[in-house]
């Protein structure tokens, strides 16, 4: 289970990295009538990026901290699915997988196993 949540943590990760990028890109190449928020919004993404990232190496060591941060990360992650699906320009096609991986690792954050893995903390005296 724990290789599962790992997975799915670094597949969220490449996403937020992605979408940084394009971001990056996009703020760079582009005229836009509020540069000031899209150099905001590409900001935000890369440290999104960081922090998943930091939870990606966390998980991949076991420490128990990640499971506080991931929870968070994932209840903002469903809160954008959510909104996704929501108004007149509603983005099922993106906002249902968003909700649906938030919900698997939030469930996997909590089985048994991977608690147990995630549990010592390391380095305390």
């Amino acid at each position: 289970m724990l290789w599962l949540l790992l997975a799915l943590l670094t597949i969220e990760f490449a996403a937020i990295a992605a979408l940084a990028v394009t971001l990056l890109v996009e703020t760079l190449t582009s005229a836009s009538a509020s540069s000031g928020g899209g150099i905001a919004l590409t900001i935000v993404a890369f440290l999104a990026a960081a922090w998943l990232g930091a939870i990606v190496v966390g998980t991949a060591r076991g420490q128990a901290w990640i499971r506080a941060a991931a929870i968070v990360w994932q209840i903002l992650q469903a809160a954008v699915g959510l909104g996704a699906l929501q108004g007149q320009v509603a983005q099922p096609v993106w906002g249902w997988p968003l909700i649906g991986v938030a919900v698997v690792v939030l469930l996997l954050l909590f089985a048994k196993p991977v608690v147990a893995m995630t549990s010592a903390r390391r380095g305390a005296p």
